[in-house]
């Protein structure tokens, strides 16, 4: 009989995947499961910041991030097509020794996974948690193949939808804007492969960011990305495409008896900022270290992980929405506000890595007590 684990996570995203590499560094039993047949192939995610590099520096994953992702040299900030900002992101001291890179998410995945196999952690596939109950001593799963498991300790990485979120009945908070945002990977030619370029137009927003050589990731809303690329550049194959409503929420618990939440499960915000897969490692580390002495025998630890977790999450879904909302917001007295504000913030280092430090993740300190 296969020996019962000390934590069934479901989910085997970034956040599912590290937690199971943390906890299996901790000498904990691990169980992860995942719905889905396949390893995603698309990527919604690109950036890893320095606190994730940080985070993962002991486990060697994040040499493997550096050896393959690229960087940022500098972001290019437009207001209707005319230059209101060039920032060289290489001259700012942000006191991190790694800067932001680009890799997609699917390949980040692909390393953790191989990460954790080294240690004896297999995703086990096509196999979702369908309902849970709890008690005083763990969680009790029931699993689409019909299986039962027992675990003292659930974490849920099971993304915005959570099945563990709604059967626990922990409310899911905050708001939903209405337009539809796009997103395209696409070949092109013109923009340089190291930079980043943002126009905010008068009806709609225009992000460009470096994905892998000629490829490129756009993202806004408005009138289609594709018609009304920057002079100069032409566009080739397109390679995936994809619209999306952005929400601004988290739970209203990120630890209820014996489970916890992370991840897109417990927090979801616009993609502006590149938070959102480093926001649930750093989720997964502190939740790690909490289970482990948990099951050491540190009874009430796990509980430590919502009071450690939560205002952090919150505080960093509440700067991405208004940075969101700076970007996104096309009236007559934001377009003065950025026409004005943009061009004094970026010649103010102070300010202006105040503000960078949100998409570091160097905003925050990553608390274990």
């Amino acid at each position: 009989m296969a020996r019962a684990p000390q934590v069934l996570i479901a989910g085997a995203g970034p956040t599912g995947l590290s937690a199971a590499l943390f906890l299996a560094r901790h000498g904990v039993h691990v169980r992860l499961i995942d719905a889905a047949s396949e390893p995603a192939a698309t990527s919604r995610a690109l950036g890893i910041n320095p606190r994730t590099l940080d985070l993962l520096t002991d486990t060697g994953v994040a040499d493997q991030l550096l050896a393959e992702g690229q960087t940022i040299r500098r972001l290019h900030i437009h207001r209707r097509g005319r230059t209101l900002a060039v920032v060289r992101l290489e001259a700012l001291h942000l006191g991190a020794p790694w800067p932001l890179l680009i890799l997609p998410q699917a390949r980040t995945e692909a390393l953790l996974t191989q990460a954790v196999a080294a240690l004896g952690v297999a995703v086990e596939r096509n196999l979702a948690l369908e309902d849970i109950w709890l008690d005083e001593q763990g969680a009790t799963a029931r699993l689409s193949s019909g299986e039962t498991v027992r675990a003292p300790i659930l974490f849920a990485a099971d993304g915005a939808h959570s099945t563990v979120r709604k059967r626990l009945g922990i409310g899911f908070p905050g708001d939903a804007w209405a337009e539809p945002w796009q997103l395209i990977d696409v070949d092109l030619s013109g923009p340089p492969p190291d930079e980043a370029w943002v126009d905010l137009r008068e009806d709609a927003v225009f992000v460009c960011l470096p994905y892998s050589g000629s490829r490129f990731r756009l993202i806004g809303f408005g009138p289609p990305l594709l018609d009304d690329l920057p002079p100069g550049w032409r566009a080739g194959e397109v390679r995936w495409r994809s619209d999306f409503h952005i929400s601004h929420r988290i739970a209203a618990a990120m630890s209820v008896g014996r489970v916890a939440l992370g991840g897109d499960a417990a927090h979801v915000h616009s993609p502006i900022g590149a938070r959102g897969m480093n926001l649930g490692i750093e989720d997964a580390f502190v939740f790690a270290a909490c289970a482990a002495d948990d099951l050491s025998g540190q009874r009430g630890r796990l509980a430590d992980y919502d009071r450690l977790r939560r205002p952090v999450d919150q505080a960093v879904v509440r700067r991405v929405r208004a940075l969101t909302r700076f970007v996104r917001d096309t009236g007559s007295s934001a377009d003065v506000a950025r026409r004005v504000a943009i061009p004094i913030v970026t010649r103010l280092p102070f300010i202006l890595e105040r503000i960078l430090r949100i998409g570091l993740g160097l905003d925050h300190p990553v608390r274990l007590r």
